[in-house]
């Protein structure tokens, strides 16, 4: 019998792919989603892909009555992989309130129900903001946690903390937090992919909608860094490579095979790029030449990180599989098809 993993954010941009990864690797997908800054259509990609529609429950999970009542209904989750949370850095720092509610009420009412409804394992979805500015890179699980530049980073710490006590007070859930670093690109079959809703916080839908013409240039935050090129730097990874990892924590915890009853993990390539540079890679797959200005320092953000991903590459047996390049053209792949599909409408 397939064993059901629930998937909360399941609609959003690394839900849906790891909900076609989960599928194609035999689990019961189950998503919950409140479509805050998604689209229920996203589950007619992931059929196409997977051949397999999850299930959609549209609840919000800050609710702890209607996530209540959804559990009383399902008794036999498995994992939880918990993806919903608000996620852009610069808007937690205008609306601090809104990111510490949405995201830290949500994984409390979940960590309730788990303990309510005896399921034993989560997978969190964190973030290498957690390591604010590293002193050294790249940066392993090990460095300690400078403080946090963002609410939405800051977020992700506490969520972090919460859950470590949890799991030390009660010996019946494991989990395991798995810190990304920058997730870019779409599925390969261009029928998934990021889209979020109004102006681009991120830098590649970003990129890709002004190479469409839907924005009038690119806005790039500050090129004063104490960087080579004087850009920011980050560690961009396939989205792809980063759903893959979300299956093998699952069935690291399902099949008992974690170390500890909390673990964490870097997933990165392990290679630092500039906004130059991936604006650069952009262009050389694509073919089109971006207009882009700079323009002020963005608040919240850091200069340079990267990460050491050995712990995840030895332990897990995962390692990115995409270059930069490949990620870049799958999201332009993206851009094109879903423009295609709105002028069709």
């Amino acid at each position: 019998m397939k064993k059901k993993i629930l998937v909360t954010g399941g609609t959003g941009y690394i839900g849906s792919h790891t909900a076609v990864e989960l599928i194609n690797e035999g689990f019961d997908v189950t998503i919950i989603d409140n479509l805050y800054n998604s689209d229920k259509e996203v589950l007619d990609g992931i059929e196409k892909i997977s051949g397999i529609k999850p299930a959609l429950q549209i609840i919000d999970i800050c609710d702890g009555e209607k996530l209540d009542g959804f559990f009383s209904r399902n008794k036999d989750i498995a994992a939880i992989i918990h993806f919903a949370a608000y996620k852009a850095v610069s808007e937690s720092v205008s609306k601090p309130l809104d990111y510490y509610r949405n995201n830290l009420l949500s994984l409390i009412n979940l960590l309730d129900s788990m303990k309510k409804y005896r399921i034993q394992n989560l997978v969190f979805s964190s973030s290498c903001t957690v390591y604010g500015q590293p002193e050294n890179l790249p940066v392993n699980e090990n460095a300690p946690l400078q403080p946090a530049t963002s609410p939405y980073g800051n977020t992700k710490a506490v969520g972090e903390e919460i859950i470590r006590d949890t799991v030390f007070s009660d010996s019946n859930v494991r989990a395991i937090a798995l810190r990304y670093f920058n997730p870019i690109g779409a599925h390969p079959s261009a029928l998934i992919g990021e889209l979020p809703r109004g102006v681009p916080e991120n830098l590649v839908p970003y990129i890709t909608q002004t190479a469409y013409g839907l924005r009038d240039e690119l806005k790039v935050f500050g090129n004063d860094y104490d960087t080579p090129d004087g850009y920011c730097i980050r560690d961009y990874l396939h989205v792809v490579d980063l759903a893959k990892a979300h299956v093998i924590a699952v069935k690291r915890l399902v099949e008992d095979k974690n170390r500890s009853g909390y673990e964490i993990f870097n997933l990165g390539t392990g290679n630092g790029v500039s906004v130059l540079e991936a604006i650069k890679s952009f262009e050389r797959v694509s073919g089109v030449k971006l207009r882009y200005k700079v323009v002020e320092r963005r608040p919240g953000d850091i200069e340079k990180i990267w990460a050491d991903p050995s712990l995840a590459n030895s332990e897990l047996g995962w390692k990115t599989l995409s270059t930069l390049d490949e990620a870049m053209k799958s999201a332009w792949d993206w851009e094109n098809y879903i423009r295609r599909k709105s002028k069709t409408r």
